[in-house]
């Protein structure tokens, strides 16, 4: 690990959890929506806005020059050559609700090329953290995917979209897909499906519409604990299509995905 590699994943680790004690301890019991995105159930919360507020000073402060892309409005260039992409709050709908399955999402790029990525689960009380070449940990301890079960053994993992046409086309490759597999989950926290791929608490995970504070540091820690990851065949994961599985379980995930139409609405 560089020197700066380590300096950017503790400023990572020490924001992403301050985050998430502030979203663990200071939610709101008549916690409502602040705001809505796409449509009308992709929600903003207060407490979205209070944590990026949050992860965005803290790294301001120690790194004034480098970039930031948010997914609730914060965007500088920097002139760095780093570029941190966050999600202060990934399993935005679960949180309202009070469902545990929520994190906050932390990545570092240096040069366009994702290099560090934290992703905080403080209801797990689990801290995912990866290092380009480094491998990747859970609370300290290395993490591994599973080897490639048998395709129809497989467990797989996904997520859907908030526009009505979006979710009409995902449902329609769930119904094809489902008969093929042992099972398929919906957790509803894109960092924390690719996290557990890495952990082996899923076999594979596909998911169209993510952008990329979802998935740049639980991509970097699926590759890290030994997953390929991307998207359509031949290309990086994507808003288009992000996919991951163990070697041996993510071709043929892959094809099938490319043949059903997963990367389209």
């Amino acid at each position: 690990m560089t020197d700066l590699n380590g300096e950017l994943l503790q400023i990572a680790l020490d924001a992403a959890q301050r985050a998430g004690a502030l979203l663990r301890d200071g939610r709101p019991r008549d916690l409502d929506v602040a705001a809505t995105k796409s449509s009308p159930i992709d929600v903003v919360t207060e407490m979205d806005l209070a944590a990026e507020k949050l992860i965005t000073g803290f790294i301001a402060e120690l790194r004034p020059d480098d970039g930031l892309l948010g997914e609730e409005g914060a965007s500088v260039e920097g002139s760095s050559g780093v570029r941190w992409i966050i999600d202060p709050l990934d399993g935005t709908v679960n949180y309202l609700y009070g469902l545990p399955c929520w994190a906050v999402s932390i990545a570092a790029q240096r040069d366009g090329q994702t290099v560090v990525g934290v992703v905080e689960a403080p209801m797990r009380r689990e801290t995912y953290q990866a290092v380009l070449g480094g491998g990747a940990r859970v609370n300290g301890e290395p993490a591994r995917c599973r080897p490639a079960p048998a395709f129809e053994q497989a467990l797989i993992g996904t997520g859907f979209g908030y526009l009505t046409e979006r979710r009409a086309a995902q449902a329609e490759v769930v119904r094809a897909l489902l008969p093929r597999v042992r099972d398929i989950r919906r957790g509803g926290s894109a960092a924390i499906d690719l996290c557990d791929v890495g952990c082996g608490r899923l076999d594979g995970y596909y998911e169209r519409g993510l952008n990329p504070w979802d998935y740049a540091a639980g991509d970097l820690f699926a590759r890290e604990a030994g997953a390929l990851t991307g998207g359509r065949p031949a290309d990086p994961a994507s808003p288009e299509l992000t996919v991951a599985a163990p070697p041996g379980l993510f071709e043929p995930l892959q094809g099938l995905l490319d043949e059903l139409g997963a990367w389209h609405d």
